[in-house]
């Protein structure tokens, strides 16, 4: 570690010498030093968190008109700053603005580009035992964008770092764009404006690196990509052939790697897997034995956040082809239940995990964000913190 450590350390200090011959900024520099050192956290979370109620009322009063969206980002600046003076205190590294600013997760994402339209859904997607009410969102022409709106999101939550905390942000991975626009009621529209997949998937990695060009200069150095597209090909039931989820697969992966290729060294890029997270409901069941190959030994990010909570995650053993030195967090605590794990049986189920990932590459983490959606999980913002401090009591009984 502390060998990374000087090695990022003098390649910065030669590059911003040979190439500018400014000033060295050191400030900047310990930024970026810390970023890579430490992300992921040893104990960490997704990114989403709880909505805090007046700021659902707020996004309400905008939708009836009895507000104005200059009043409605006032509302969402205070609740963000008092979120991350939350994560603060609970002793976490990493900040977010727990995606205050978003109705969901992905979609909200899609819409900061040019050629995609939405309107409000009249037939949600089945989740266990739930409905999830989401946006149809849809391509009208080529894929573009110009300055996205997640860029001075996180300029905000940039802002509010210190010495001890990290900002992250946290966007779909361009296989869930890819994916959401040939589900079944898009394909159609898709190929009138992109005859082939590999046309859309280009298009949608170059729309992808510009963003992430303008996040990395806005200060970005922890970017975390959530992508649910491996869930639907383990899900217990799917209808394809394996040769069909081995396509699949291939272009996930390949539309992944090509939005992040030829990153800045100095840039985090880590990806969420999970089944589905709306209203404590998931989308699907299955381990990950049937994509791991692809996921954890092609996919080019430096970790893991995996979902691990219950038995629909299968075994650990799909880990063992996780390649490198890439980490892997442990999704053991679940956001979908207020009901507090048992310490130990989480410290069990981590020592397991070590007969495949060493000790010191793995990290801890609750499964999933705590509201993906806006409506939230089932649990209170108390119950939401306990399981935090849950995390980090396990984290620093296990590591130290």
């Amino acid at each position: 570690m502390a060998e990374r450590c000087f090695f990022v350390f003098f390649k910065w200090m030669e590059k911003r010498y040979t190439e500018t011959h400014q000033k060295i900024d050191w400030k900047r520099m310990e930024e970026d030093i810390m970023a890579k050192q430490h992300a992921p956290f040893r104990y960490d979370y997704v990114g989403s968190f709880l909505r805090p109620e007046k700021l659902k009322e707020a996004r309400k009063a905008l939708e009836e008109g009895k507000i104005t969206a200059a009043e409605l980002k006032a509302v969402e600046d205070e609740a963000i700053r008092d979120l991350v003076k939350k994560q603060k205190e609970a002793g976490y590294h990493v900040i977010t603005d727990g995606e205050f600013r978003r109705s969901t997760w992905h979609l909200d994402f899609m819409w900061g580009f040019e050629g995609v339209a939405h309107k409000k859904t009249e037939q949600g997607i089945a989740f266990q035992g739930e409905d999830a009410m989401l946006d149809d969102t849809w391509l009208t022409g080529k894929i573009r964008v110009g300055t996205h709106p997640f860029v001075e999101h996180f300029r905000f939550v940039k802002d509010l770092e210190d010495e001890h905390t990290v900002a992250k942000q946290t966007i779909p991975a361009p296989a869930q764009f890819f994916a959401q626009m040939l589900i079944p009621g898009n394909l159609e529209q898709t190929r009138k404006v992109y005859k082939t997949d590999e046309e859309l998937m280009e298009d949608i990695a170059e729309g992808y690196r510009k963003v992430i060009r303008d996040l990395y200069d806005a200060g970005c150095r922890n970017l975390q990509l959530d992508d649910c597209t491996w869930g639907l090909l383990v899900a217990e039931g799917f209808a394809g052939s394996r040769e069909e989820i081995q396509e699949s697969a291939e272009k996930f992966v390949k539309v992944n790697n090509l939005a992040i290729q030829n990153q800045p060294e100095d840039l985090v890029i880590t990806t969420h897997v999970c089944r589905g997270n709306y209203h404590s409901a998931y989308f699907s069941s299955g381990a990950y034995d049937p994509i791991a190959k692809p996921l954890f030994g092609e996919e080019q990010v430096d970790a893991f956040y995996l979902e691990y909570d219950d038995e629909r995650s299968g075994s650990f053993a799909p880990l063992a082809e996780v390649t490198g030195e890439k980490k892997v967090v442990l999704g053991l605590i679940t956001t979908k239940s207020p009901v507090l794990e048992e310490k130990e049986e989480v410290k069990k189920r981590i020592y397991e995990a070590t007969k495949y990932i060493p000790l010191d590459r793995l990290y801890l983490s609750p499964q999933c964000g705590f509201a993906s959606c806006e409506i939230g999980n089932k649990l209170t913002e108390e119950e939401q913190w306990a399981k935090l401090a849950l995390v980090k009591e396990i984290a620093e009984e296990v590591w130290g």
